[in-house]
């Protein structure tokens, strides 16, 4: 079941909502740099307080919200560039779309095996996106008080079997959100200090995954496929003809 935009948009107004974005955006600035010149963008769920981070030198930038969440005018300034739709049948042609930021939509989705098709079909090739999941091992999954706290968190292994499932290839796992989801002022302002320390030993716990992936443009061939297709086709020594 999808958020409500209303109560996503309250969360990252909140002094928890700012760290969260502040901490997240962290890793995704270390895997996006910010040479974003000729490159499309498109943020989908609720990744607007993520987007303008890269929206300045992208060719152009679109942010596709889920009919059943709702949308927000975005950006406040300038020409529109949200859009309500469908996540499963966007209206895009096919490989139009070089970096794709996936928050707040994979837990939700009622089909992510359909979700993550349409995301393959419509980036382009050499494209990247990055999904920021919930994490079924952290502590910001199993409280319902933040939008990380809704819908279905994923394992690591379950995210991998997705992405190999739906021709995706990750090449860089991550987490974040490794402060405990409250609103203490001491917790908040520690929170940096939490993340250093979980970074540098590459700690276990984090609230979300962040895992960027690109498209595979050929489906492999599985082994047991490969198997039957090496085992000689024999021929029936006796073929029985019905009487006349």
């Amino acid at each position: 079941m999808s958020l409500d935009v209303v109560d996503l948009r309250a969360f990252y107004d909140s002094p928890l909502g700012f760290v969260a974005q502040r901490l997240v955006s962290r890793v995704l600035r270390l895997r996006w740099d910010s040479r974003f010149t000729g490159l499309s963008l498109m943020g989908l769920g609720y990744a607007t307080p993520y987007l303008p981070d890269f929206a300045k030198e992208a060719q152009r930038t679109l942010a596709f919200m889920p009919a059943e969440q709702g949308v927000v005018h975005w950006p406040t300034d300038g020409r529109p560039a949200a859009a309500l739709v469908d996540l499963t049948m966007m209206p895009l042609p096919d490989a139009a779309i070089d970096r794709i930021l996936v928050v707040h939509a994979l837990e939700t989705s009622e089909h992510p095996r359909d979700l993550m098709e349409e995301i393959w079909r419509v980036m382009a090739p050499g494209g990247r996106a990055i999904f920021v999941v919930p994490s079924r091992s952290g502590l910001w999954a199993r409280l319902d008080t933040t939008p990380f706290g809704q819908g279905h968190p994923y394992s690591r292994l379950q995210l991998r079997h997705l992405l190999q499932e739906t021709l995706f290839l990750p090449i860089f796992w991550g987490e974040a959100l490794y402060v405990p989801p409250f609103e203490s002022p001491w917790l908040l302002r520690s929170a940096p200090a939490f993340e250093r320390i979980a970074g540098r030993w590459s700690l276990p716990g984090g609230g979300v995954l962040v895992v960027e992936a690109t498209k595979q443009l050929y489906k492999p061939i599985s082994l047991r496929r490969a198997v039957r297709r090496a085992i000689p086709q024999l021929e029936p020594a006796l073929e029985p003809v019905g009487a006349a």
